[in-house]
Parts: C-alpha cells; structure tokens; sequence
C-alpha cells in the first residue's frame, strides 16, 4: 500500500505555530486515514520547536532552497532565527518519508516548512508570496511528490495511475 505523508495539522493534530490545525476535511483523508496510508507528520516540531511558538516566515528575498543550502534564514517577527530547526525539521521529514516508504506528500499551503505553492512574503505582513516551504523543497529534491490540499484530487489520480510494486499486475 501506498503510503502518503501528511502535514500533521491537515488531520487535526494542534501543532501549527498558533497552537492550532489547519485541518481539511476532504472524503479522500478519510478513507486514506482508514486504509492506513497516512504518515502524518509536522516538520516544525520534530526539528524541536514548541507549540505554540513565534510565527516564522522565510526570510524576505530567499528561498527555501537557499535555506537548505545555508544561505538563507527563516526568522520571526522580532528577528529570532529559527533556520536550524526548520532545517532539521526537513531532514527528518525526509527520513521518514524513506523509512515508510512515502513517494508522496500531502502538505499545509503557506507554511515556511510544507508550502507547497506559496508561502509568507517574509515582512510578517500576511502577504503570500509563489515559492515553497523548506521541508518541500527537500522532501522535491529526494524525488518526492508535494501535493497542496487543492490539489488532493491530483494526487488521488497519481496514487492511482502508479501502485506500488506489489500492487502492480505485472
């Protein structure tokens, strides 16, 4: 069975940085959930930050690829950088994709960890910007499919079109 990892808050897990979730309420994470696919995971608190925490942002002019490459921060609104647990955060997000065996993922929109399309201009604002969060870009760069939930259908359709090995009728 194909696995899938999850952003955490999207099934109802409190760990986004307001102590919140995010979670969306989609028939497909239902039956995924039920089925067992799910991996859920939150980036942000497995590179040690607390809940709740500063809201952070990728810094203004970087990316999230220049923050891998230690290049860039990812900073809250009174300049605290909090780049080494986002870093973290991503490696073993990575790790744990492998380890389950996750060739896709199910990420919250926005985030500076698991944006898929669009995350925080960097001026704590509330301006969103095109670009991706540091655990989407590494978890990409490994070979793994990012999917936002608006794009939930997409990913139904790849999870159809590729079944594992053991799953193929070959």
């Amino acid at each position: 069975m194909e696995r899938i990892l999850v952003s955490a808050c999207l099934i109802g897990w409190p760990v986004r940085w307001d102590g919140g979730a995010g979670t969306t309420h989609h028939p497909l994470l239902s039956e995924w959930a039920a089925e067992g696919r799910l991996v859920p995971f939150c980036p942000e608190t497995a590179g040690g930050l607390p809940v709740p925490r500063p809201a952070a942002e990728i810094e203004a002019g970087t990316t999230a690829a220049a923050v891998l490459a230690g290049e860039g921060r990812i900073l809250d609104a009174e300049d605290g950088d909090h780049t080494a647990a986002f870093r973290e955060g991503a490696r073993v997000a990575l790790a744990t994709a492998r380890v389950r065996g996750c060739r896709f993922a199910l990420l919250t929109e926005g985030s500076p960890s698991c944006g898929v399309d669009l995350v925080a201009d960097g001026t704590f604002s509330g301006r969103r910007r095109t670009g991706e969060g540091v655990t989407t870009a590494a978890l990409r760069a490994a070979g793994v499919e990012v999917f936002s939930p608006a794009d939930i259908e997409a990913l139904a359709a790849r999870l159809a079109a590729h079944p594992p090995a053991g799953d193929r009728d070959d």
